[in-house]
């Protein structure tokens, strides 16, 4: 018998969600969160162009304050939580989608609400889209580790044009030329070379 087919992570408007998580206006001091923040900015422009079912999320906002306005999610519904996955939340989210595969995960800490809404999503079946340059974490230690861990577990690391051409798919997509505009300009410095450089050993 052959031997089953390794997921390849392909990534579709009609059976992608994309989760938000945490971005809020305590978090200002952890490193590279403007920059995180205008990336998970860019990922919600582009699902509301394609129709991709977002969900936010805010840990405590009782104590760690709302949403950041620059993310542009003034739209949406947070769902407030004090579990640190976001799955729990947003659970009835995931029941309304049969057709869900994958989730596209933004937003902090890598190593705390990241990672395990990630192990949440993996165990559920769904394949987990890391988007990198959207998550920080305080520690860059913490960040690196986090990352390495998600690779471990089964999570997808990509990069937000990556996983933005991914689900746009052609250039004659009605929604190409708009997503064109929000691409032009490459993201800004999240500190991510520094954690790949030199072939860092935990990335082997």
């Amino acid at each position: 018998m052959a031997a089953a087919r390794p997921a390849l992570g392909r990534v579709l408007p009609g059976s992608s969600m994309l989760f938000l998580c945490d971005m809020q206006e305590k978090f200002r001091h952890v490193v590279y969160f403007r920059q995180i923040v205008s990336v998970a900015a860019r990922m919600l422009k582009v699902a509301r162009l394609l129709s991709v079912p977002t969900v936010l999320t805010e840990q405590y906002p009782q104590g760690l304050g709302p949403t950041v306005p620059e993310l542009g999610a003034q739209g949406l519904q947070p769902y407030s939580k004090t579990c640190f996955s976001m799955v729990p939340a947003v659970q009835q989210e995931l029941d309304a989608r049969p057709q869900l595969r994958s989730v596209l995960l933004c937003g902090v800490e890598t190593q705390a609400c990241i990672l395990q809404t990630a192990l949440d999503l993996l165990d559920r079946g769904l394949q987990v889209h890391v988007v990198v340059d959207a998550c920080t974490s305080r520690s860059q230690v913490d960040r690196l580790v986090a990352l390495s861990r998600l690779r471990q577990s089964g999570a997808f690391l990509s990069t937000s044009e990556g996983l933005i051409f991914q689900l746009v798919g052609d250039a004659t997509h009605p929604q190409f030329k708009e997503i064109q505009k929000l691409v032009k300009e490459p993201s800004p410095d999240s500190g991510l070379l520094g954690l790949f450089q030199d072939q860092n050993p935990l990335f082997r």
